[in-house]
């Protein structure tokens, strides 16, 4: 490959904007997870679409390899570069373009975190729903469709993008979808990038969904006395149609992290964290609702706020919830991984992922958007153990193969990445072949984030 010449080439275009210092190629060989620092050879920080076509021209006349780099808080190694080749960071592309309040929509560079979004809009009575806990950036969270806590009401990142502008391999400059609020001409080729993770092309443009700030919000928690018992409320929640705007599970293990990690004096049981969304009254008919499903199942009596500061110390913690599981095993690192299930198999799913870690000689919380049937084990393992890795690796195909075995999928939000690959010939079959149909049309020379996705020389 001709990584030597694109980056001569590319240094002329971008100037000091082409980093080789050995921090910034610290810090994007980095993954929050278990994986290996892997070193690309240069880092590039595009400003405009335009630039990114440049950088993209060259390096695919010289083979050179380009990952993409939001803000680094994926946790399947998405952004490293496993071929070394330039990683694009496209934090200087952090723009929001335009909010059409009357039409409810956005239009961001890829660079704008939610939180800055949110932000944004504060005076428009609108917001951005997706969260996935992190403060992400948006076209990072639209390459990897990303979820979080609200999407049990509000949906993914492939239910909020209407449009993208892409870059595809060779340099040429596409957009796909409008701002109409639905379409029927041709591919949807706006579907195809979300979840690509930078395999197919580099996001430059999002047009977002947005929706209306509630009325009234009221948060709560409440503990059980068992994982199933707290399983089986959020099911019944579910299937009786409470409309919930999030509804959170953590295990007794997580519970316990939560009190060391803020001085919490949580009870070291099963959990459930809830929040409504709606007008005054109808948050009050659901909070009435959700307790006599609680009470069925022998929950404790939910603590209630509607206070602002109080709703979001609890979503911080939630948010917080692998740093809060980390310091179980101090100077631990970790195998995280998430799987999701048909909400009548989550009840199973959870209890024997629950058996599995207890038989183990490692620490495993789980949690999850149990909402949607999507839950994760945070398996603690000690950095350079490569026992512990590999019992950890074994647990997590367990998760998988059982989330499959019961008509799931191998992640319902983390993507993946490095560590999911050899997984999606098992839950795709003929279908991964086609992947790499789509893959070598758009990107014959293999040189967008190379070695993930699909399997490719």
């Amino acid at each position: 490959m001709g990584i030597d010449a694109a980056l001569t080439a590319l240094s002329s275009l971008l100037g000091d904007r082409l980093s080789r210092s050995k921090s910034d190629l610290a810090l994007h060989s980095r993954s929050e997870t278990h994986f290996n620092n892997l070193l690309p050879d240069a880092i590039a920080y595009p400003k405009t679409t335009d630039e990114v076509s440049a950088i993209l021209t060259i390096c695919h006349a010289e083979n050179c390899p380009v990952t993409a780099w939001g803000t680094g808080t994926s946790l399947e190694g998405h952004a490293l570069a496993l071929h070394g080749g330039l990683s694009l960071d496209l934090r200087l592309m952090d723009q929001v373009l335009a909010v059409h309040a009357e039409d409810m929509d956005a239009v961001v560079q890829p660079g704008v975190t939610r939180q800055a979004l949110n932000t944004e809009l504060r005076a428009t009575g609108l917001f951005f729903p997706v969260d996935p806990g992190a403060n992400a950036s948006l076209g990072g969270m639209a390459a990897t469709r990303a979820s979080g806590t609200t999407a049990v009401r509000y949906g993914t990142m492939r239910d909020n993008v209407m449009g993208l502008e892409v870059v595809l391999a060779d340099g040429r400059i596409i957009r796909t979808g409008t701002r109409a609020q639905k379409s029927s001409a041709g591919y949807d080729l706006t579907a195809l990038m979300v979840g690509s993770e930078g395999t197919l092309g580099i996001i430059t443009e999002l047009t977002l969904k947005l929706r209306g700030q509630p009325e009234a919000t009221a948060a709560a928690i409440c503990a059980f006395e068992t994982v199933d018992s707290a399983v089986q409320a959020v099911m019944s929640t579910i299937q009786c149609g409470i409309p919930m705007a999030r509804i959170e599970f953590v295990d007794s293990s997580t519970a316990r992290a939560f009190n060391l990690y803020a001085n919490r004096d949580m009870p070291e049981k099963p959990h459930l964290m809830v929040e409504f969304h709606g007008s005054e009254t109808a948050v009050a008919e659901d909070a009435a609702r959700l307790g006599e499903v609680i009470a069925d199942f022998g929950g404790s009596d939910f603590q209630w706020s509607a206070k602002t500061e109080d709703r979001n110390a609890l979503w911080a913690l939630r948010h917080d919830a692998y740093y809060a599981c980390l310091g179980l095993r101090p100077g631990a690192t970790a195998v995280v991984t998430d799987v999701c299930v048909p909400i009548s198999r989550l009840a199973q799913a959870v209890e024997e992922t629950r058996a599995d870690i207890a038989e183990c000689p490692l620490e495993g919380p789980i949690l999850g958007h149990v909402g949607d049937g999507n839950f994760h084990a945070i398996l603690l393992v000690e950095p350079d153990n490569s026992a512990e890795l590999q019992e950890a690796l074994r647990l997590s195909a367990r998760m998988t193969d059982r989330a499959l075995a019961l008509g799931g999928t191998v992640s319902g939000e983390h993507g993946i990445g490095l560590g999911k690959l050899d997984y999606l010939p098992l839950e795709h079959g003929d279908a991964w072949s086609v992947m790499g149909d789509i893959k070598g049309a758009l990107d014959p020379k293999n040189i967008l984030n190379p070695g993930k996705m699909v399997k490719r020389n």
